[in-house]
């Protein structure tokens, strides 16, 4: 008997090293794709960072080496293009927000009662999804270039001046991101809106509150995940995007983004080490921010 609760006492132990062993054969697969496509990229990425120009070779040929100064120099060059893109992404983030809140609170509160029209107003805000990102950017450029019906018809009515121009105008790129970016915001606030418990605002009201206060008071701070979620959702990308600041669609000269530059740095100028170095820059600026944005907002969850 005492060798038999011994053995057993002995044995005990092994489990959690079993159950161990099995956890990390199941997050095996995950590792590998995180290793093969996210931290090798990462790491050729950031090597090419520092690469110098080749002596001996051609345009594009470049050599490994550890030169910071590529850092300095895209930064020195492009400031103001890094200061346009998080300034353009914060202002299509706080109007998509705008937007959206309304739209998602519609929906996901007032419109349960009617289960036909949430499906309905739900169906029409994933819609856009069905259609290329580019297509759309287009269809916008068309319908607000000089010789569009809107833009003739605010001219006629005085409203723009008769040689202004909306295309190519920060205005323009700025309304293409808000469009562009509108169902990323709307969705996670529905998705929590929609678990809103309807008691928690009866209370308020029964305890006196006017409704501008219930909502200040209890709405916004139950849907803060939903708020951080879709200001990511929408702010990360924004900051990145090349289409609509593109002089092909809604951008002109003067509304370039890092996005564009590190397309031109790439595929025109072919100088791999300012693109590689401007897209550390642009993820390392964009985590910072994040970081801060989610530990301000109480959601640190959410990280």
């Amino acid at each position: 008997m005492a060798f038999a609760a011994f053995a057993t006492t002995e044995a005990q132990p092994q489990a959690p090293k079993r159950k161990s062993r099995i956890a990390l054969f199941l997050l095996l697969p995950g590792i590998l794709y995180l290793v093969l496509f996210f931290l090798t990229p990462l790491i050729s990425l950031t090597l090419t960072s520092l690469q110098v120009p080749s002596e001996f070779g051609d345009i594009g040929q470049f050599d490994y080496a550890f030169n910071w100064q590529n850092y300095v120099d895209v930064v020195q060059l492009y400031w103001p293009h890094i200061l346009r893109s998080f300034g353009y992404a914060l202002v299509a983030t706080v109007l998509a927000l705008l937007f959206s809140y309304p739209l998602a609170y519609f929906i996901g509160v007032k419109a349960r009662r009617w289960p036909l029209l949430q499906s309905l107003m739900l169906v029409l805000v994933i819609a856009p999804f069905f259609i290329s990102f580019l297509l759309r950017t287009l269809a916008w450029k068309q319908l607000l270039s000089d010789e569009s019906f809107i833009i003739t018809s605010l001219k006629a009515l005085s409203l723009l001046a008769p040689d202004a121009h909306f295309t190519g105008t920060p205005f323009a790129v700025i309304f293409g991101l808000t469009y562009n970016f509108i169902p990323f915001m709307t969705l996670p606030l529905y998705t929590t809106l929609e678990r809103l418990d309807l008691r928690y605002l009866e209370a308020g009201s029964d305890l006196y509150a006017n409704p501008f206060t219930v909502f200040r008071k209890i709405t916004i701070p139950l849907s803060m995940p939903g708020i951080v979620a879709g200001t990511l959702l929408t702010f990360i990308p924004a900051a990145g995007d090349y289409v609509n600041a593109s002089r092909d669609f809604l951008g002109g000269p003067d509304t370039q983004m890092m996005g564009n530059v590190i397309e031109a740095n790439f595929l025109v100028l072919l100088n791999y080490p300012a693109a590689a170095a401007l897209s550390i820059i642009l993820m390392a600026a964009i985590l910072v921010l994040v970081g801060i944005y989610v530990r301000r907002s109480g959601t640190e969850d959410l990280l």
